[in-house]
């Protein structure tokens, strides 16, 4: 004899080909208590009235484990319930069994079909977490972010847009310019190009330009000008004609 654990026997089958065109209401459960079959007891009531070759009646007067039919649908769907016998009016229900076309299968017990469906939603959450820590990503200087499968196909299946190389940083080139203003006012250049094109010019040419030469200073040389020029007309010597002439001119040389 084969010794079965409970859990075992929730996934389990046993059928008889032989049996199956024969299965009805009066056989069913002389086909139950053949002894290969795992879901048998035979030390039940049962096997004791068969032994005994008496009716099915007389296990009401037994006590201790029995087997009944508890449901026929002829000929596809039998159920047979295993319980234990206290008094003829008092049973307790231990475990029932269907047959579907000559297969026997244990119904399970409520703790477990709870207990498979509660495993089987864990099992899913505890997998669906799995998957998504797969797409995890993190990085010191970039944090966390998600990496997906589909998002790698999409990059492969798109062109790949060339990204613009800058020639250089905002660092370097903050950088550079600091250093190129350093160098202009240690070392200052000594010609200038004011237009594009044109030949560079003298600084210091350029600033002269530049300086604007104020009205009140021209009006005054004028009138200088002018009181010379009629002093030299004026009565006088020779050499300080001369030496007038001489100052009129260094004037005219100054305002140039």
């Amino acid at each position: 004899t084969n010794t079965f654990d409970i859990h075992n026997l929730l996934g389990i089958s046993w059928v008889d080909s032989s049996w199956i065109p024969i299965l009805n209401s009066g056989s069913v459960l002389d086909y139950f208590s053949e002894r290969s079959n795992p879901f048998y007891d035979r030390t039940c009531n049962n096997e004791v009235v068969k032994m005994q070759r008496l009716t099915l009646e007389h296990l009401n007067q037994m006590v201790g484990i029995e087997y009944i039919l508890l449901h026929a649908q002829e000929p596809i769907l039998f159920i047979i319930r295993k319980q234990q016998r206290q008094s003829p009016s008092q049973v307790i229900p231990l475990a029932d069994y269907y047959i579907i076309a000559g297969v026997i299968y244990q119904a399970p017990d409520l703790g477990s079909v709870i207990n498979s469906r509660v495993l089987t939603a864990v099992h899913g959450i505890q997998s669906a977490f799995d998957e998504a820590m797969s797409y995890c990503r993190y990085h010191p200087s970039k944090g966390y972010w998600w990496h997906f499968k589909d998002h790698e196909e999409q990059d492969k299946v798109r062109p790949k847009a060339k990204r613009k190389e800058e020639p250089s940083s905002i660092f370097q080139r903050q950088r550079v310019d600091a250093l190129l203003l350093d160098l202009r006012q240690k070392f200052p250049p000594k010609f200038v190009q004011l237009k594009p094109g044109e030949k560079p010019v003298p600084v210091d040419q350029t600033k002269k330009e530049a300086e604007p030469v104020p009205e009140t200073v021209k009006s005054e040389e004028k009138e200088t000008t002018k009181n010379v020029q009629q002093t030299v007309s004026a009565k006088g010597p020779p050499e300080k004609r001369m030496r007038l002439h001489y100052i009129i001119l260094s004037i005219k040389i100054n305002s140039c």
